[in-house]
C-alpha cells in the first residue's frame, strides 16, 4: 500500500463525504479508493470511517487521525513548495495577513497585477486587524501598521510612512463645537480603535514637542471602516489613516482638525512594515510580494 497516497485519499473522502466523490477528485476508480482506505484501516487496526448507504462519516478515531494527517500533509506540501521557491522564480502558495481596511484600499486594487506578474504563485489574503501569530497561523508574510515588534524571530522591513488625521463631520462640529487645542478633545466624544479598554492616549507632535491627550468616548471598534462610518454619521471625532479619509476630507464629508500636528495613538514610531519568519528568509515569493507591494503603495506614502 502506498501510505502517502492512502493518507491523501483519506483526506479526500473526509472532505467530500463519499468514496465516489473522492474517486472523482483523484480521477481513479471508486474501487481503488475503497482498497486504499481498507488497507489504511487494516494497518492501523481501527475503523476511521463509518459507512452507510447514504453517507460516509468519520469515527472518533478518524476525526482525531484526520487532524494530524491534515497537519502532516500541509507540512509536506509546504516543504515541497519551499524547495521550489528557492529558485529564480516565485513559486507556490503564499499566505499573507493584511489589516482589513488597508487591504481593501491599498492592497486589493493591485492583486490582479501581482498575480499576472507571478503566474506560479497562488495567493491567499487573510484580512485581520489582529497581530496574528505567523507560525501558528501559517502566515508567510504579514503587513502591519504600527511600531514593529522587537522580536528576534521576525524579520521586519519598512514599507512606507503612515500619517493619520483627526477628523469629524461638519454636522458633529456644528452641534458640539470645534476643538481649538488638542486638550479640548477631553470634552468630546472620541471614536477609538480598540487597542485597550478604557480611555486612550493620542499623541500630538509639533516643533519637536509631544503633547499626550487622554481621549474617551462611547464607541470603540477593532475595525477602521466602522470608525470612519461613525465619524461620517456624526458620532464623534476619530483618529484615522490619511489613506482612509482623504477622499472624505476632499469632498467635505469630514473636516480635518489639528492639521499642523503629526498625530498618532500612544506613540510616534508608526509606519507600515512587512514581517516574516526567518525560515522564509530566502523565499522568492515572499520577497516578490513585499517588493511588489512597496512599489504600489501610493495611498500609504
Amino acid at each position: 500500500m502506498d501510505k502517502l497516497l492512502a493518507l491523501r485519499v483519506f483526506m479526500d473522502v473526509a472532505q467530500t463525504g463519499g468514496f465516489s466523490r473522492a474517486a472523482q477528485r483523484r480521477a481513479v476508480a471508486t474501487s481503488s479508493v475503497t482498497r486504499l482506505i481498507d488497507g489504511l484501516e487494516a494497518s492501523l487496526g481501527v475503523a476511521l470511517l463509518t459507512r452507510s448507504t447514504r453517507q460516509v462519516t468519520l469515527t472518533d478515531a478518524g476525526a482525531a487521525y484526520l487532524e494530524q494527517v491534515a497537519r502532516l500533509l500541509s507540512d509536506l506540501d509546504e516543504a515541497d513548495a519551499s524547495v521550489a521557491d528557492g529558485g529564480s522564480e516565485a513559486v507556490g502558495p503564499l499566505r499573507v495577513s493584511v489589516p482589513v481596511s488597508f487591504g481593501r484600499l491599498c492592497v486589493g486594487p493591485h492583486i490582479a497585477a501581482f498575480l499576472r506578474a507571478h503566474p506560479r504563485v497562488s495567493l491567499e489574503l487573510v484580512l485581520s486587524d489582529a497581530y496574528v501569530d505567523l507560525a501558528a497561523e501559517r502566515i508567510d508574510v504579514a503587513v502591519r501598521i504600527g511600531t514593529p515588534e522587537h522580536h528576534p524571530q521576525l524579520i521586519v522591513r519598512p514599507l512606507a510612512g503612515h500619517r493619520r488625521h483627526v477628523v469629524a463631520s461638519p454636522g458633529y462640529l456644528a452641534c458640539h463645537g470645534t476643538p481649538a487645542r488638542p486638550e479640548d478633545l477631553a470634552l468630546h466624544e472620541c471614536l477609538r480603535f480598540a487597542y485597550q479598554a478604557g480611555p486612550q492616549r493620542w499623541s500630538f507632535l509639533r516643533g519637536g514637542a509631544v503633547q499626550a491627550v487622554e481621549v474617551d468616548g462611547r464607541l470603540a471598534a477593532n475595525n477602521a471602516d466602522i470608525l470612519r462610518e461613525a465619524a461620517l454619521g456624526g458620532s464623534g471625532i476619530a483618529l484615522l489613516a490619511q489613506w482612509l479619509v482623504e477622499e472624505d476630507v476632499r469632498a467635505g464629508r469630514l473636516q480635518r482638525l489639528f492639521a499642523d500636528y503629526a498625530i498618532n495613538p500612544q506613540d510616534q514610531d508608526v509606519n507600515i512594515h512587512a514581517a516574516w519568519l526567518p525560515n522564509r528568509r530566502h523565499s522568492r515569493k515572499v520577497h516578490a510580494f513585499v517588493d511588489f507591494l512597496q512599489r504600489h503603495m501610493p495611498c500609504a506614502s
